[in-house]
Order: C-alpha cells, then structure tokens, then sequence
C-alpha cells in the first residue's frame, strides 16, 4: 500500500502540480498576443489546479504516515515542515496573485486602457508565477535530497 501512494503522490504532482506551473506560462504568450478568452480560460485552469495540487499534500501525508518507523518521519521532521511551507506558499501566491492577476488582464484586454493592465498583468504573472516556480523546484529538491 505505500508503494501504491507513493506512486499517486508523484503523479499527482508531475500531472497537477506540474501544470499548474506551467499555465501560467502559455498564459503570458496569451497575453502578448491579445487572446483574451485563451487568458481568462487559463486563468481558470490555473485556479483549478491550484486547488487540486492539495490533493497531492494529501497524498504526501497518507505516504507520512504509512512510513517505516525506523525513518521516524512526522510533519515536524525539518524537510517535511519546510517543504509543506514551501507548497503553502506556493499556493497561496499562485491562488491570490496569479490566477487574480490573469483574468484581470484577461478581463481588461479589450478596453481603453488595455495595453497598461496586459503590461502591469504580464510583470505580475511574470513575477509570480516564477516565484512559484522557484518554491516548487525547492520542493522538489527536499522531497528527494532529504536532509
């Protein structure tokens, strides 16, 4: 059974969390080429997995707590807290300044002041999604490294 939801904690990341990285990404193309229904529908998909990518902690906790003993693993061993945090972060700046930011942009992409809100969306997307990104990546690197 722990090999079974260490197999489902992987792939949910590579196939939710993944994603959610990345959209954000095609996003910003969108962007620069004035496709405001391509912007606002990744905007949505990138608030989607957002919010699925909890199913991946979920997982990482069920793989926890399923653990050998002789490991003497918890949610307070140092790189299970710190990458939890990491992820939460990346959450919350993907949910409250990514997908917010790209379908204001997306939104405002045919009105007046269209190419100030597609520049200003563009850094912050930019910005921020790189930011979750670099804290997923970190992750990554606990999850595997385990110091």
């Amino acid at each position: 059974m722990e090999t079974a939801l260490n197999v489902l904690h992987v792939l949910t990341a590579v196939f939710i969390i993944g994603p959610m990285a990345i959209l954000p990404m095609t996003a910003m193309q969108a962007l620069r080429s004035g496709h405001e229904t391509h912007v606002i529908a990744l905007a949505r998909s990138t608030a989607i997995l957002s919010w699925a990518s909890l199913l991946v902690a979920v997982l990482g906790f069920g793989v926890l707590g399923m653990s050998d003993p002789k490991y003497d693993l918890s949610v307070t061993t140092p790189w299970v807290l710190i990458s939890l945090v990491l992820y939460l972060l990346a959450l919350a700046v993907s949910l409250l300044v990514v997908a917010p930011t790209l379908r204001r942009a997306g939104a405002h992409m045919n009105t007046a002041d269209a190419a100030t809100t597609t520049r200003i969306g563009y850094g912050r997307v930019a910005a921020s999604s790189g930011i979750v990104s670099l804290l997923l990546v970190a992750v990554v690197v606990l999850m595997v490294w385990k110091p």
